[in-house]
């Protein structure tokens, strides 16, 4: 009796464990735990982070889960009306004037108009004059890119005269100059909040030679769009950091054109993973990565490996498959950890137990 007990009870493990080598992948998406934004909200706030707090609230609240949790709908108003109140509006104003750099959209707009004209450069160029003047460190890669901003803002005020005078026909090179003095303001934002990568630096300094002598921009030059597309996107400064190389700048500029204002919160989720990801977007789809992000960077592991047909399917029966959904996700997640050496050492066993005898004389006798 015991020995009929363990046969049927192999038996069944060996189903099991054949079922989880074949449905591995979809065991894999059941197993997924949507992200609880929640926590993580409440810590930037807390932090006084509330623009960075607004924006990763606001990409969960495209999906029902979280949109139609109350705590999240009290947490989001609330985040939203404290960013609208006069006083926060003003601080940011001054955040802006004063230091140059916002992480809201009203004090960049300030920021960006001290500095769009040769003002705020040459403000720069003193400051750093005063610092070597007290025996102070002077930093190169501030003058480099002051001295740059300078030329920039002189090359459009030639540019804008020129359209005047031909009536149009220098546009073209004024928007040149405008994408030009627009990315040194992007970089000497990044120097300042200690965001620009040292690669890109040094760039920046070669940059200032060239433009000395040549009034080129040499390799930086061709960096320009690359670092405006950035620029025009929240948390680009962020994207800019983890840059090592002109290479891995195209690539975040390619990413932050395709996700948008999306682009802040998707990184801080997936990280290189989702950048990787974006840059087959025409193939595994735009909302589907979003919605895979929803999951963590191990959803979008799991899109990149299950595809987006397969991924929607099973994602969207998910909540069906047992009583709130949980239960069905504990199971996945434990078959999922079991080693695939296992499994087969079970189904060997199974096999072993449920074989006739004769055959396994026969087998015996021939080796």
């Amino acid at each position: 009796m015991v020995r009929v007990s363990l046969k049927i009870i192999f038996l069944l493990l060996a189903l099991v464990s054949a079922s989880t080598i074949w449905q591995q992948k979809t065991l894999s998406v059941i197993a997924l735990q949507r992200i609880d934004p929640l926590p993580e909200t409440r810590n930037m706030v807390m932090d006084e982070r509330y623009a960075e707090a607004g924006e990763y609230l606001s990409f969960f609240m495209q999906y029902d889960y979280v949109s139609e949790n109350p705590d999240a709908q009290l947490l989001y108003q609330a985040i939203n009306e404290h960013r609208s109140h006069w006083r926060y509006q003003l601080s940011k104003v001054s955040e802006g004037l004063f230091q140059g750099t916002s992480d809201e959209t009203i004090g960049q707009a300030v920021s960006v108009a001290s500095d769009f004209i040769v003002i705020g450069d040459a403000r720069d160029l003193v400051n750093q004059g005063v610092n070597y003047a007290q025996g102070e460190d002077v930093d190169e890669i501030m003058v480099a890119l002051a001295s740059l901003g300078i030329l920039a803002s002189s090359a459009q005020i030639v540019s804008g005269l020129g359209a005047a005078a031909t009536v149009g026909a220098g546009v073209p090179a004024l928007a040149g100059t405008t994408v030009a003095k627009s990315s040194i303001l992007t970089l000497k934002a990044a120097r300042r909040l200690g965001k620009l990568p040292s690669w890109l630096g040094d760039e920046i300094i070669k940059a200032a030679v060239s433009a000395r002598q040549s009034r080129s921009l040499g390799q930086l030059g061709g960096m320009l769009e690359n670092i405006n597309s950035l620029a025009r996107t929240r948390g680009g400064l962020n994207l800019l950091s983890k840059t090592k190389d002109a290479n891995d700048l195209h690539r975040a500029a390619r990413f932050t054109e395709i996700f948008g204002r999306d682009s802040a919160t998707l990184y801080r989720i997936g990280g290189n993973t989702a950048i990787d990801i974006a840059q087959r977007a025409g193939t595994l789809g735009k909302k589907t990565i979003l919605l895979a992000a929803t999951f963590g960077q191990t959803g979008l592991k799991i899109l990149d490996t299950t595809g987006p047909i397969k991924f929607v399917k099973i994602t969207s029966r998910v909540p069906k498959l047992a009583y709130k959904g949980d239960l069905a996700a504990l199971i996945a997640k434990t078959l999922v950890m079991l080693p695939s050496w296992l499994l087969y050492i079970i189904i060997a066993l199974a096999t072993w137990m449920w074989a006739p005898k004769k055959l396994i004389s026969t087998l015996r006798e021939r080796i």
